[in-house]
This record gives structure tokens, sequence and C-alpha cells, in this order.
């Protein structure tokens, strides 16, 4: 068991190191995309934490599964207002003519 959650805390612990410097590197012009990116992946983990608190396996698997609902959703919502945003940035003006 305990090898097990060893394994599995390296691996998260590698993964965020890499996504940080993937990201720390990334130009200015591909936010746009990338945010976009992260909300389909955000979608995805909405779907994956319904799954996990509708097993009922215990308790607690139905409460952290019910809070992952909430987290991934108010992530992903808040994703789309800020590429939504970004996006009306990039509008060009129309400017009125006399």
């Amino acid at each position: 068991m305990t090898f097990d959650l060893i394994n599995c805390l390296y691996v998260f612990i590698l993964a965020g190191f890499i996504g940080f410097e993937v990201i720390r590197r990334v130009s200015p012009l591909l936010h746009t995309p990338l945010m976009s990116l992260t909300n389909a992946l955000d979608a995805i983990v909405v779907v994956a934490a319904i799954i996990i608190a509708g097993r009922h396996e215990s308790t607690l698997s139905t409460v952290l599964g019910a809070v992952a609902v909430a987290a991934a959703f108010s992530n992903m919502v808040g994703g789309f207002l800020i590429t939504d945003r970004m996006l009306r940035m990039f509008k060009l003006s129309k400017s009125k003519k006399p």
C-alpha cells in the first residue's frame, strides 16, 4: 500500500514540476489557445469526478467525488469566462465615422 502511494506521489510531484516548466516557457501569444485546451481538460475532469462520486463505494469517496465535481466545474466555468474575456481583448474596436 505505501509503495503504491509513494509511486503515485512521485509521479504527481514530477508532473507538477514538468507542467510548471512547460507553462512558464509558453509565449504570451499562445496563452489563449492554451487556456482553451485546459478548459477542455477540465470538462473531462468533471466527467471523471461525476463517475467517482456516483460509485458510492464509501462515504469518503462520495464526499471527495462531490468536492471534485464542484472544484472542477468552478475551474471550468472560470476558465471559459477568462478565455472569453481574453478573446474580447483581441477584437477590433469599431470606430465611429463622423
